[in-house]
């Protein structure tokens, strides 16, 4: 197989700036795996902070030292003279963000049904200021709504019915997201490969078809005795052996940085997307070898086509943050629609015909893209050939 075995050596000349896309594909590849490892701390972990606040009441009733309590419960208390000078030097060097005064025969007043105020001070734009806004409305309100229905009832009856009240909570269960997480993390991984598994396809049939349009290797091919093809079905399978071989190592490496998924559904169609983008990598390498004619604009070439591509098609910068316009030019790219088929798999949690729908339509277009690069290769080839 003489074919094949030349093909291989031009290969095996080129590991080196080969496997430099590599490195970089699975150092990424060990950033976001390694970040998403250390999860962030949980929500049952949560402590709420206490805010300092002054509570100055003119009023000693059942009521307003059961208001009192209720604030206790996400305020600390601090003791302050009841004069201007020392209250607002509190506030304004933050000893207290909440002054609270209550004035003197309020809990009568509000018990009567007579319309009363609590005077407040607060530092302006605190978020502890409105939490403290909150629990004094909720007390106060729930005291209303007892006072409108119950009749005749004292004030030491109603701090009870709202201690009874406000002491229940409801039980907040937050279901984990680390499985949701670790697939969007593998979306990043899978789409990054769009940069260095294109580049190691075009540089690599860049390279074999640059060797095999050489005149003297022509001449010397159509000397020999092998078939015109069984030549080309040498080289479809150098071809295969190549773009397989560069597939398979991206995604061992995938698997060794994510044990976890490795059996779940999502990385199948994970493989299979990234299976025919291989396809449409070598269909892309294909074209560019049968177009350039000096080996050292491929570099050159594979670097405009592959970043540019990344760069608009949502590699390096999420889609999210993109612009419709660059959306749709990234639209004529097979990079697009490979992020885009990624995005969609990671987000399956039901697999039946309507969810995949989606993400084989986006295979599918990957597909179409190479065999339009593969017939226009095929007519550029023949046109070459006749002239």
């Amino acid at each position: 197989m003489p074919v094949y075995n030349l093909c291989m050596r031009i290969i095996r000349k080129n590991i080196p700036s080969l496997l430099i896309y590599l490195f970089v594909f699975v150092g990424v590849s060990i950033i976001v795996s390694s970040s998403s490892a250390n999860p962030q701390k949980a929500v049952n972990e949560f402590t709420r902070k206490k805010a300092d606040i002054a509570f100055i009441s003119k009023d000693d009733s059942p009521l307003i030292e059961g208001l009192r309590n209720e604030i206790g419960k996400i305020a600390n208390f601090i003791d302050i003279p009841d004069n201007k000078g020392d209250l607002q030097d509190a506030l304004f060097f933050r000893r207290v963000v909440y002054i609270l005064r209550v004035p003197e025969g309020f809990a009568q007043k509000f018990i009567a049904g007579e319309e009363v105020f609590l005077e407040k001070t607060f530092v302006p734009g605190s978020a502890s200021s409105a939490y403290i806004d909150l629990s004094v409305d909720k007390y106060l309100n729930t005291a209303k709504f007892y006072l409108e229905h119950m009749d005749n009832i004292s004030q030491e009856g109603l701090v009870a019915y709202l201690n009874d009240t406000l002491s229940e909570e409801a039980t907040v269960t937050v279901l984990p997201a680390r499985t949701k997480t670790n697939l969007s993390n593998l979306a990043y991984t899978y789409n990054y490969m769009a940069y260095s598994l294109s580049s190691i396809l075009i540089l690599g049939m860049s390279a074999i078809m640059m060797a095999l349009n050489d005149k003297d290797l022509k001449n010397r091919m159509s000397c020999s005795p092998i078939s015109g093809t069984k030549s080309n079905l040498q080289f479809f399978l150098a071809c295969l052996t190549f773009s397989g071989a560069a597939w398979l190592v991206q995604i061992i490496a995938c698997f060794i940085l994510d044990l976890e998924n490795v059996m779940t559904l999502n990385t199948v169609f994970f493989i299979i997307s990234s299976l025919v983008f291989t396809f449409c990598g070598t269909a892309l390498g294909y074209l560019i070898g049968s177009i350039v004619k000096g080996t050292e604009a491929i570099p050159a070439i594979t670097n405009v086509v592959v970043l540019g591509s990344c760069f608009l098609s949502g590699v390096f910068v999420p889609a999210e943050l993109l612009g419709k316009s660059t959306l749709k030019i990234a639209s004529f790219t097979p990079a697009y629609w490979f992020v885009k088929a990624n995005n969609q798999i990671a987000q399956l949690s039901q697999f039946d015909l309507s969810s995949l729908k989606p993400v084989f339509s986006d295979i599918a277009v990957i597909f179409c893209f190479a065999s339009a690069f593969f017939a226009l290769s095929l007519l550029i080839r023949k046109t070459k050939r006749y002239n």
